[in-house]
Parts: structure tokens; sequence; C-alpha cells
């Protein structure tokens, strides 16, 4: 049997990388490795507002479930991009000691996020790099 050198469609968009634009202002994702952030990125682009909660975090009910394995993760870092229940996009703009479990989806550079995240409600994009 052949193999092929060609990555497959999937490997390729693997490749991609993936930007999180908030009102205007682009920056990149890291993805973790692991079945959630690939089965979010497969859903790519998506358009959401993300509303306010508790001054340290903004968040999106998805019309849609994505595989979970929850974790107490102890201390939430400005950056972390989580999964809250199996449909609850929750992006963190402060750091803070937490018992509350989630699921790893991936992490921004936490620097400019609470002067872009600063309204009650922002429009996020997320989409491969074009």
């Amino acid at each position: 049997m052949k193999e092929s050198s060609r990555p497959s469609e999937l490997e390729q968009k693997e490749l991609k990388s993936v930007l999180l634009q908030i009102d205007g202002t682009t920056v990149p994702i890291r993805f973790a490795d692991n079945e959630t952030a690939m089965a979010l990125q497969k859903r790519l682009p998506l358009t959401m507002q993300m509303k306010e909660l508790n001054g340290n975090e903004k968040y999106h009910y998805f019309p849609f479930s994505l595989p979970t394995n929850p974790k107490n993760i102890g201390t939430v870092q400005a950056g972390d991009l989580m999964l809250y229940g199996s449909d609850c996009l929750v992006l963190f703009y402060e750091s803070f000691q937490t018992d509350i479990k989630y699921t790893r989806i991936g992490w921004v550079e936490p620097n400019r996020l609470p002067e872009l995240l600063s309204a009650d409600t922002v429009r996020v994009q997320m989409s491969t790099e074009q």
C-alpha cells in the first residue's frame, strides 16, 4: 500500500492558524490538543455575541453541544478559553481561583483582553486564518 505524503483535509485544517476577532481586533488562538478543541475547530467560522459575567469572563451558549472532559483546574488564567458544561464557551480576561470544572479549549494572549472585553456584550468571530 502506497502512503501519501499529502496531508488529509483534516490535517490541513489543523495546520491553519485560528483567529479570534473581538470587535475588530484579531488575536490568535492556541488550541488544546483534545477532542473538544478539535470539534470546535470543525465548526468554524463562528460569530457570536459574548456576554459579561462576574467581571472576569465573557460567555456564549452555543446551539450545539461539544464533547467534554471537565476538570477542576484550580486557577483560571487570563486568556483561558474553556467550555462550561457541553455548550457554553467562556473566555477569561482575569485570573482567579475556582472550584468549577471546565473543559479546556485553548488560550489567547491575555495582554489586551481587559481592554477588548470591557463592554457588557462583545461581538466575537472565530475563523481560520486566510
